[in-house]
């Protein structure tokens, strides 16, 4: 955490109703906790120290004067029992299964204590720094590194990391033992940037982006057949975009809406358009009128670093998430929660809001960053909030990633977090076709590759081209392999790093790739730079994926009369191997599969001419859709009977 973001302050959060016109477990400890320390009178919080700090990359002792901001993260009355607690109400073969807690009880029985608040507080200000900001999950403090080292037992020197130079503890951050475990972890002494990026394929609103065409209007429906081949047959154009009703039948809504169920959206920033563009959307649509009241926003006071995070591209993301949710349940309460910025710290604020005030039972997170990125610190406080959500009964869903393997974008095979957290579930992504009157014809597991038409338009450059995206998935390399995984997920993929296994992502998957995308409405700027207003894009990403599954979810929770999944994994896992998962593989025709789309090069008009591009499906990076558990699409996509299967449970 840099300096300048723990200066802001977020203060009290406004719930504004929009007015709609027209221990032992194998879960794994923890990331980051108290451990056995040599140093006689303090306990080591592990995990505090990230990788890159080696005395390779050395660059000396940090300034003493120099400023630090961190949090002071609480472990609570008893975090052992916590982690037992959330699996226990969380697993359908457990006596407590479903026996959530409200907030309040969870916060009594799990929180921090007042007189652990008071013992860190004391000893924090007795140490020199400042004591900014006190909430259930942390104490902030800021003072100089001087104050920081004496604190937390441990020098803080400057490293080397890519281009730039980072401060960072020299060893293990550490605690007095007379505080008696009340520390969970502390972050913020080092100040790399700890920033997240939305998992959607849109360009920012600031600029208009449309679709050229020709399109088909349902998969199949418009074959390119004056363009050439690919893969020795005509292939078709693509979709203008999927819409709700596409949707819903895709993955078997039925009769379900969502009515009565509650869901979270969680990103940073807020669409100062949202209402009007959900609106015109869903009647332009067909999907349900908006009621009153039925979508709110839960905002900060305050935002912060919007040049850094790209701002206006999150109002894509909150256009996204709000449209595709209540497209495939219209029933649905949605209340959007937005964080200050997209810092993991103040994605932690938002997520933990929705916790402490049980917004919802349904959590959809269109957001990440690669596992390499998050130091187990975080990893350790984003797993409190979702342990605290499991015994409330909520469930959070988490976007994969759009770039498969990340090796073509971070050099390093790896997944994307907080999706590798085992107490989350991860939602993969597919393309999907769907054929004429809404039936379900095929998925693959999403991942493209492109190339695009020769001058003379009579073959494709360099076919089938170059990886462009693809759904995030793989093993990690730092979560230990959960309980409900086992047995379901090949030793191939679990054991990758191991003999002691790891968690695999994702859990579960839907509609992904952008080529067979869903439709959105968004108010834009257009080319003049002054003139705003609402426009219709395809777009997808696995930021499409999270919020289709988090409504069918929500359909879910309505066919078992209402009562919370929670924390789904467990459940989702159960299922594994029945006729209700579509069972996604990269070839379901037994050809490769294409299509055709045609785009502005200037992505608004004609004016500085088309290009025309094949697509093909089925090829994400080094990852594969196969038969059974894939780390494309998990143990796959909804199918007819998902919806249907928790009326008995």
């Amino acid at each position: 955490m840099s300096s300048d973001r723990a200066r802001v302050r977020t203060g009290v959060s406004l719930a504004v109703a929009l007015p709609l016109i027209a221990g032992g477990l194998v879960f794994g400890l923890p990331a980051a906790h108290a451990a056995d320390d040599p140093t006689p009178g303090r306990d080591t919080l592990a995990g505090t120290k990230p990788s890159w700090a080696t005395a390779e990359a050395d660059k000396g002792a940090a300034s003493d004067s120099a400023r630090v901001s961190a949090r002071v993260y609480l472990a609570g009355r008893d975090a052992a029992g916590l982690a037992a607690y959330a699996k226990a109400v969380s697993d359908p073969s457990s006596a407590s299964y479903g026996r959530y807690l409200s907030a309040g009880q969870a916060q009594a029985r799990f929180g921090a204590a007042k007189a652990q608040v008071a013992a860190v507080k004391a000893w924090l200000t007795s140490e020199g720094l400042k004591v900014t900001r006190v909430t259930r999950h942390y104490v902030a403090v800021t003072g100089n590194v001087a104050a920081a080292q004496k604190a937390f037992g441990t020098q803080l020197h400057n490293y080397a990391k890519g281009a730039g130079t980072y401060r960072a503890p020299v060893k293990e951050a550490s605690v007095p033992k007379s505080l008696n475990g009340a520390v969970l972890t502390v972050t913020g002494l080092d100040d790399a940037p700890h920033m997240t990026t939305h998992h959607d394929q849109l360009p920012p609103p600031e600029r208009v982006v449309r679709d050229s065409g020709p399109f088909s209007s349902y998969y199949g429906s418009n074959i390119a057949s004056t363009l050439p081949d690919a893969y020795g047959t005509k292939i078709p154009y693509a979709v203008r975009g999927y819409t709700g009703k596409q949707l819903r039948a895709a993955y078997g809504a039925g009769r379900y809406t969502g009515k009565g169920v509650r869901i979270a959206i969680t990103d940073a920033y807020a669409s100062p358009t949202i209402a009007f563009d959900a609106a015109t959307y869903a009647k332009k649509h067909g999907d349900a009128a908006w009621t009153t009241g039925q979508l709110r926003q839960v905002l900060p006071r305050n935002y912060t670093r919007t040049k850094k995070c790209d701002a206006a591209g999150w109002y894509g993301e909150e256009t996204l998430d709000v449209e595709a949710v209540h497209a495939v349940a219209p029933g649905a309460q949605i209340t959007y929660v937005g964080a200050s910025s997209c810092d993991d710290d103040d994605q932690l604020d938002a997520l933990s809001k929705t916790v402490d005030n049980h917004l919802a039972d349904i959590v959809s997170n269109s957001w990440g960053s690669v596992e390499a990125r998050e130091t187990p610190d975080r990893a350790a406080a984003y797993d409190r909030v979702f342990q605290l959500g499991a015994v409330e009964g909520i469930g959070f869903y988490f976007s994969s990633g759009d770039d498969g393997d990340e090796v073509a974008k971070s050099k390093t095979k790896q997944v994307d977090a907080p999706a590798n957290s085992a107490w989350v579930t991860a939602v993969g992504g597919t393309s999907l076709a769907v054929g004429k009157g809404n039936s379900y014809l095929w998925e693959t597991g999403w991942g493209t590759e492109g190339a695009a038409l020769s001058t003379d338009g009579k073959s494709w450059r360099g076919f089938p081209g170059k990886f462009t995206s693809g759904a995030g998935g793989g093993t990690s390399k730092t979560v230990a392999e959960p309980y409900y995984q086992k047995g379901v997920v090949p030793d191939a993929l679990a054991k990758a790093h191991g003999a002691t296994g790891n968690r695999v992502v994702p859990d579960i998957a839907a509609i992904a790739d952008p080529n067979t995308g869903f439709l959105i409405g968004q108010t834009q700027t257009l080319p003049d730079g002054k003139t705003r207003a609402y426009d219709e894009k395809r777009t997808g990403g696995t930021s499409l994926a999270a919020p289709v599954i988090a409504a069918v979810q929500a359909l879910a929770q309505q066919a078992r009369c209402g009562k919370p999944i929670g924390f789904a994994n467990p459940s989702i896992y159960a299922r594994y191997g029945s006729k209700v998962y579509h069972d996604v593989t990269d070839n379901p025709t037994g050809s490769q599969l294409a299509v055709a789309r045609v785009d502005f090069i200037n992505h608004y008009d004609a004016t500085r001419g088309l290009i025309t591009s094949v697509v093909s499906l089925g090829k994400d990076s080094s990852l594969k859709a196969v038969n059974g558990y894939d780390d494309v699409t998990g143990v796959g996509t909804p199918a007819s009977g998902y919806v249907q299967s928790y009326r008995r449970h």
